[in-house]
């Protein structure tokens, strides 16, 4: 399978980072304006802004939202995980309204990998619990 074109941008972005109380990372101000928070410093999470962004630099429009769980309500579903798809995760409570979305890059018994933003602070690979996982999801013309 080829990777979406979407998933080289996001990983060119490894290493941006949150900066320290005081300063903002001008590059995470720029993944906010593909949202409804346009403007925010990197303190707001931006995990859906950077999937926001990324998408956008592929022409693909994303939610819009800041919000991780707006992606349940975006593209088609996919019943299993692609290399690229968006995945979303809850965060705290399942039935809440916080949660986590990255780039699905691989899993396993337990764990998936993600790229993804505001992920430990910054751009990069990370994993989470497969329990956590609410759904997963595809650009709606650009079905695998």
């Amino acid at each position: 399978m080829t990777l979406p074109p979407w998933l080289s941008i996001a990983a060119a972005e490894t290493g941006v980072r949150t900066f320290a109380p005081g300063a903002s990372n001008p590059r995470i101000t720029e993944y906010h304006a593909h949202t409804n928070i346009r403007g925010y410093d990197d303190k707001a999470s931006w995990c859906s802004s950077f999937v926001n962004w990324a998408l956008a630099q592929a022409g693909i429009q994303g939610t819009g939202s800041a919000l991780a769980r707006s992606w349940l309500a975006w593209g088609e579903p996919l019943s299993e995980p692609v290399p690229g798809c968006i995945v979303v995760l809850s965060r705290e409570d399942p039935g809440g309204w916080k949660g986590h979305v990255g780039f699905f890059l691989r899993a396993d018994a337990q764990l998936i990998h993600l790229l993804g933003g505001n992920q430990l602070e910054q751009v990069r690979e990370h994993f989470y619990p497969l329990s956590s996982v609410l759904g997963y999801r595809w650009p709606a013309r650009n079905t695998p």
